[in-house]
């Protein structure tokens, strides 16, 4: 495909220097790449401006840049005015608008959104439709798991992902819709059949800064033309701002606040949580869900509501909800075969620590056991939250490694600690996370809940730059199995 065809209809454009019928054969933002035959787009980021790095890019076989200045080097350039939004645009033009073949549902939100994207996906299944995701936990075709590494990913992986869907089968595709990816201009000139909005609570202000910040990025789902139906959670306290952007066909949902889809009779324990679904009183299903807490029953509300504006049925609903047994790393529970249990759940940030502590006091019999951390180089702000929230709504606390990256652990921990300290709360520091859940297990005795909170699906641990293999499941069971010899041999 050559620089014209790439580039045609793109608002962003002012001129290709030369070479428009120049061939292109793979696209790069990584200088360092060896890219034949390739498209260098010169971001301009926060630290580094890639046009700097140009040259090391055609060094490497690109033969053509996307540039926001003209560039003294001999090779043809697109001039544009936002590198970041060509680079969208011609992603998808390069592997020929995969998103056109497909039905888009976008979720943004704080927390839910990949909880979300698996009940669409058995919903849409249960009618019959071959789905995709793209989200936090990976992408999945149908069955087939592809690699991913961002929630919403940079523009050139992610159309090629939605490409490999397309030509697949699939029909529908859930996309968790990060705010960092709205803010990047990751999805200009997408259109999402249907934009839903969860919630909103404190996350990412490493990167954003403020609340404000964050939350008008995500905003944008609905401000810049990218939705073509919303469905927005009424009972969130900032869903009016949200609403006011709202400019296409519109479905609320909530349970507090009336709304065109909303749940009654609420029944949650340990295995699942019940409720009746009612579409504006003309409509009622009763649903068993396999997934516990009310957080689950507004991911379920939100799906509803997406699944209805894609026109699926009410009985479809119900059976693709029913038949999500576990979304992975939330609020999962393991299978240990001990009299105690254990959640592995990815709460990471202080309102999604809450609401999974505030969950399992709803059925744990005995003590509730945490064992949770903060993530290194990221909002440090949330530490003491998060450390006086363990404090009030867990019985015992174990503070512990996340993913340092390249900070001090106990640093990071004494953070935490200052939260945590003042609530008068029985609490312990073990940096090692390994050694921190085997303090919980051995501890722990019948009617007692453990919960793993922070990693999540998450398979490793990052720490000063390296990814260390670091999966929980597999550490709980190697744990098991290593104090269950242990009492073997004492003859326990």
């Amino acid at each position: 495909m050559n620089l014209t065809q790439l580039t045609i209809g793109m608002p962003e454009l002012i001129e290709i220097t030369c070479g428009a019928d120049t061939e292109i054969t793979a696209l790069t933002a990584d200088s360092r790449a060896k890219c034949k035959n390739g498209l260098f787009f010169c971001i301009c980021g926060g630290r580094v401006d890639a046009h700097d790095f140009a040259p090391q890019a055609l060094e490497n076989g690109c033969t053509a840049l996307v540039v926001e200045r003209k560039l003294d080097l001999p090779c043809p350039q697109i001039v544009v005015t936002d590198v970041r939004a060509a680079m969208t645009r011609i992603a998808s033009a390069f592997n020929g608008h995969p998103e056109r073949r497909m039905r888009l549902i976008g979720v943004t939100g704080t927390k839910g959104k990949t909880t979300t994207t698996f009940l669409l996906k058995g919903v849409f299944e249960a009618a019959g439709m071959r789905c995709g995701i793209i989200g936090t936990t990976g992408c999945i075709a149908g069955d087939t798991k592809l690699p991913s590494k961002l929630t919403t990913p940079d523009p050139i992986e992610m159309f090629k992902i939605l490409r490999i869907m397309a030509d697949a089968g699939v029909q529908v595709v859930c996309m968790e819709v990060s705010a960092h990816a709205l803010y990047l201009r990751k999805l200009v000139g997408v259109s999402f059949e249907a934009a839903a909005y969860t919630n909103l609570s404190q996350d990412h202000l490493d990167f954003f800064g403020s609340m404000e910040n964050y939350f008008a990025a995500k905003r944008l789902l609905f401000s810049d033309g990218l939705a073509r139906n919303a469905a927005v959670n009424v009972d969130e306290e900032t869903a009016q701002d949200v609403l006011s952007d709202v400019n296409c066909p519109l479905m609320t949902y909530g349970i507090s606040t009336p709304a065109d889809l909303f749940a009654r009779d609420i029944e949650i324990t340990e295995s699942g949580v019940s409720f009746t679904l009612n579409l504006r009183n003309l409509h009622t299903e009763r649903i068993h869900l396999l997934l516990t807490g009310m957080f689950n029953v507004y991911n379920a509300l939100v799906a509803a509501a997406c699944a209805l504006i894609l026109g699926v049925s009410m009985a479809d609903i119900k059976k693709g909800l029913e038949s999500v047994v576990c979304v992975p790393g939330r609020v999962e529970m393991l299978e240990t075969q001990t009299p105690y249990r254990m959640i592995l759940d990815y709460s990471h940030s202080p309102d999604a620590l809450e609401n999974i502590l505030k969950t399992v006091r709803e059925f744990c019999r005995g003590k509730l056991i945490l064992v949770f951390g903060c993530g290194g180089d990221r909002d440090k702000g949330k530490r003491a939250k998060m450390g006086e929230i363990a404090g009030k709504l867990a019985d015992y606390s174990i503070l512990t490694s996340d993913n340092p990256r390249f900070e001090d652990p106990m640093t990071i921990l004494d953070a935490i600690e200052k939260g945590i300290e003042p609530t008068g709360a029985k609490y312990e520091i073990i940096e090692n996370r390994r050694e921190a859940i085997r303090q919980a297990m051995e501890m722990a005795v019948g009617g007692d809940i453990v919960v793993l909170a922070g990693k999540g699906h998450e398979t490793y641990q990052e720490i000063c730059g390296v990814k260390y293999p670091f999966d929980e499941k597999v550490i709980v069971e190697e744990l098991h199995q290593e104090i269950k010899a242990e009492e073997t041999l004492s003859g326990v």
